[in-house]
């Protein structure tokens, strides 16, 4: 391999060839929007945060879901804002709950029933607190917040979730979850784990979208060290064991190591979080004119296929889903 008979450059002159050798290729079969649902009717809360997101009531979130399926987009990851909160997030279970009405809602207008719908799973948005689970001596209580994790998973189930996400970080939820799910006959359906969920400085704008910013303290005594990859091994690799279908890294464009890691070392469905802070500061960087925010948000989402992720959760994902779609013709 000695220059000029080895001559990299040749594979790039032509956009054809380009395209052909092109090794990471972005699909929008990758990508699954998250949504904000609140309670009300005809409610568009913009979130100055994240421009062009909003927290919608139940009527208009279906709305939104029939623009995201025109889009080509097949998912959605839903989080509530509820008309009430309470200690322990026990209003997350509730037969008619924020999420589990917007679940029914979407599964009912023809246009949207085929979207596959994933319900996040967690207390932040649901207590008083701002944490996620039950509080005990100022810290969450691990095995107490199971029992309403449980319960709020199962309500969402029969409520018609395709797939249950739970984000809380607690120590053997996966299992305690798999194990009520299957004991209420919903054996079917399959668990994503936020298993490497750390605690970053990127959920800022998520915290204002999901109303869900702890009243005191921080949340490190649950979420991990973003120092720390050898742990998030061992966090993934419990999950697994206890039922996990899917595990995600979260946040993604900073952790991208820890990615191609779970893929690599356990060769499992990897989803991965591209959260609200990365997305925002894309948003506002693009806003200034400083970068081409199209170009940019695309070779993210790139760069998050590339380290192996199967699954992108993104708050990009109709904007680059009609860039792909674009591409296509």
């Amino acid at each position: 391999m000695r220059f000029p008979v080895t001559r990299l450059r040749r594979l790039r002159y032509n956009g054809v060839l380009r395209a052909m050798v092109t090794e990471t290729k972005l699909s929008v079969d990758d990508f699954v929007m998250p949504l904000f649902v609140c309670s009300g009717t005809k409610v568009n809360n913009p979130i100055s945060s994240m421009p062009g997101n909003s927290q919608l009531s139940v009527d208009l979130l279906v709305e939104e879901c029939k623009n995201i399926v025109a889009a080509g987009v097949k998912s959605v990851l839903l989080f509530g804002i509820p008309p009430h909160k309470d200690e322990d997030g026990s209003v997350a279970c509730e037969h008619n709950g924020i999420v589990q009405q917007a679940i029914r809602a979407i599964k009912q207008e023809p246009l949207t029933r085929g979207l596959f719908v994933i319900a996040d799973v967690c207390n932040c948005e649901y207590t008083v607190h701002g944490h996620c689970g039950t509080i005990v001596d100022g810290d969450v209580e691990n095995d107490l917040t199971l029992v309403t994790l449980a319960r709020q998973s199962v309500s969402l189930a029969e409520a018609g979730a395709d797939m249950i996400a739970p984000s809380d970080m607690m120590d053997g939820r996966v299992g305690v979850i798999r194990e009520q799910l299957d004991a209420n006959g919903f054996y079917k359906i399959p668990i994503m784990a936020y298993s490497a969920k750390y605690a970053s400085g990127f959920y800022g704008p998520f915290r204002e979208a999901a109303e869900s910013a702890p009243k005191f303290g921080n949340r490190a005594t649950y979420q991990m060290n973003p120092a720390n990859t050898d742990e998030a091994m061992r966090e993934v690799e419990l999950d697994i064991a206890e039922g996990a279908d899917i595990v995600m890294v979260k946040p993604a464009l900073s952790y991208l190591d820890v990615i191609h890691r779970v893929k690599s070392e356990f060769g499992m469905p990897v989803a991965a979080y591209n959260v609200s802070g990365e997305f925002s500061m894309v948003k506002a960087a693009e806003a200034n004119g400083w970068i081409d925010g199209p170009r940019v948000m695309m070779e993210i989402l790139t760069s998050i296929k590339r380290a192996g992720a199967d699954i992108i959760i993104t708050y990009h994902a109709v904007e680059a889903a009609k860039i792909l779609n674009a591409r296509s013709y």
